[in-house]
């Protein structure tokens, strides 16, 4: 399978090709918008003959607008130019001193609300953002990555107000936690009174009580005669869809055979859509059970069905058999919520150590599951009406079960773990469970042996092996032959679950076994909950190490016969030659 993805939202000036126009009066502006210009590599400072042309040149050319000027004479330029807030540049005004970045127009359609954070963050700035659903800590319909239609303003003021509204949708789709004031009703649940929010693919009448948000359940499939112009293929597909009653909004992707991937006028009608195209192997289609196959088309492209197949490949409903125009055929199936499980590393315990992407995964989430004592870590950043599936130690396997359960039903789901998720974690025992059926997410974090290296020195500065020292799950015979191989190869060693109330030997014959293999005066390093208020970090060698000191929080770092004590920091050379 191949694909092409074009993306429907803008993205932020830090990861992708965001043109954003820096609009300064003052040197102690230009001073500032050259740090936003050399961090932001499509960044660029706007001339003109004056700072208003600069700054209408910048709203006309750009995508999002960061203007070093007065917020009333931003707004007095740019008032005559507003147009629609889905289509108008962002805009985030920073005062002469760079204390304050102001999200001042598209806070939501346009993303000025997270360029505003990132102005900050690169300022030392205080981001201002007014928008009432972000002051209150609530997702904006607007911001929930799928199309939405009606009364926006309306339902969401109702929302904000703790009114009642009802969330009508025929299945379970991952959205973020919502409010106890919005519920949640299948769609025969009554007359349309009072406010809404549908969720539907399908063309419904809108009044001035509801949104409509247009999940991506549909996948068309197209074939074509080669050379077929797009504006061919786009007057089906609407037609098609206007026909069965179907939004456009809805569609996930297009998709069909390989040898069209790069059909032209199939590709630009993907992307005049802003959806991916999607192409599978002739082999592949030619697998699936279609209602209309053709000996036709097989001889052509080695599968009796390119529209129907390719629209079912991976499942689904049809709901558009197969129509033609002179030069291509679309059909249009259905498919079921896919729910998102993403695997979140909290990191080591600091805030300031917990990755921004785990926070942003953690609030769009409607449903966290972790231990007890780590969801503590994180309750500030939930949303109103997370639900929260908390277990105390020794529920891995409940909690990995819960988890994955709660995705398959189509929830957005996180499922956190300290350090990284994927390092004794969380996300082994997860996707043991997990399959095609939901959409899997790996949100790495800092772990706890990268936090102790760091208190440490540099220990991990050459080869080095992660190894746990419980036997819960594996064998203490296999950990002795893992902890030899190690120390044979005299490669550095970080020990997990060193030692407990109930293991208070296994570490003391470990550090045996790497003492026959290495000097006596080899650094060893243990850090205690790093990062943590208790922060502790004691350093002695194989000759004076002693396993007493070692708990279950603590983290046990061996050097190599290499590493030394420099300074009072365990360093292991990485064998630069200028040192010598």
């Amino acid at each position: 399978m191949t694909s092409t993805a074009p993306h429907r939202h803008r993205e932020t000036p830090g990861t992708g090709p965001h043109r954003v126009g820096l609009v300064a009066a003052t040197a102690a502006g230009r001073r500032h918008a050259r740090t936003l210009a050399a961090a932001w590599p499509h960044a660029r400072l706007v001339e003109a003959d004056g700072v208003a042309d600069a700054l209408r040149t910048a709203w006309t050319t750009c995508d999002a607008v960061v203007a070093f000027l007065a917020t009333g004479a931003v707004v007095r330029v740019l008032a005559p130019l507003l147009g629609d807030k889905r289509t108008d540049p962002a805009v985030v005004v920073v005062d002469e001193a760079a204390r304050h970045a102001v999200a001042l127009l598209g806070g939501h359609a346009g993303g000025a609300n997270p360029l505003t954070a990132e102005v900050a963050a690169l300022l030392d700035a205080r981001p201002v953002v007014t928008t009432a659903t972000d002051a209150v800590d609530l997702p904006g319909l607007d911001t929930l990555g799928w199309p939405v239609e009606g009364a926006v303003a309306a339902v969401s003021r109702a929302i904000l107000d703790g009114e009642p509204v009802r969330l009508v949708a025929d299945a379970v789709w991952p959205l973020p936690a919502l409010p106890s004031n919005v519920h949640r009703e299948p769609p025969a649940a009554g007359p349309a009174a009072g406010y809404r929010v549908l969720v539907t693919d399908r063309v419904v009448p809108v009044d001035d009580r509801t949104v409509v948000l247009r999940p991506p359940s549909l996948v068309a499939g197209v074939g074509s005669s080669r050379g077929v112009a797009a504006a061919e293929v786009d007057a089906l597909l609407h037609r098609a869809l206007a026909d069965a009653g179907l939004s456009p909004a809805s569609l996930r992707c297009l998709a069909s055979v390989d040898v069209k991937a790069d059909e032209e006028g199939i590709r630009a009608t993907a992307d005049a859509l802003g959806v991916p195209l999607r192409t599978w192997p002739a082999a592949e289609l030619a697998a699936v059970d279609v209602p209309h196959p053709s000996e036709v088309v097989r001889a052509a492209v080695g599968t009796p069905s390119v529209a129907e197949a390719a629209a079912l490949r991976d499942g689904g409903t049809l709901l558009v058999p197969k129509t033609a125009s002179a030069m291509a055929t679309v059909a249009v199936a259905r498919h079921a919520p896919r729910g998102r499980l993403a695997i979140v590393g909290l990191g080591p315990g600091a805030a300031d150590l917990r990755t921004p992407r785990a926070v942003t995964e953690l609030r769009r989430a409607a449903v966290v599951v972790g231990l007890d004592q780590y969801v503590d870590q994180v309750r500030d950043l939930l949303r109103p009406g997370t639900r929260v599936l908390a277990s105390g130690l020794g529920a891995e396997e409940e909690r990995a079960r819960s988890a994955v359960a709660e995705a398959t039903a189509g929830h957005a789901v996180a499922l956190v773990g300290s350090g990284d998720a994927g390092v004794y974690a969380m996300a082994s025992p997860a996707l043991e469970y997990a399959d095609e059926r939901i959409d899997v997410v790996g949100v790495p974090g800092v772990t706890a042996a990268l936090a102790a290296a760091a208190l440490l020195g540099a220990p991990i500065g050459h080869d080095h092996v992660y190894l746990s020292l419980s036997d819960l799950h594996t064998p203490w015979a296999v950990i002795e032959r893992r902890v030899a191989a190690a120390a044979e190869a005299d490669l550095v060693a970080l020990l997990y679950n060193p030692r407990s109330r109930a293991r208070d030997w296994q570490l003391g014959a470990v550090l045996a076994t790497f003492a026959a293999h290495r000097p006596p005066q080899t650094p060893v390093g243990v850090v205690r909950n790093a990062s943590r208020p208790d922060e502790q970090v004691h350093l002695a060698t194989l000759a004076t190490f002693d396993p007493t000191v070692v708990d279950m929080y603590g983290l046990v770092v061996v050097g190599s016969s290499q590493t030394r004590l420099v300074g009072g920091r365990m360093v292991t050379p990485r064998g630069y030659r200028w040192r010598g």
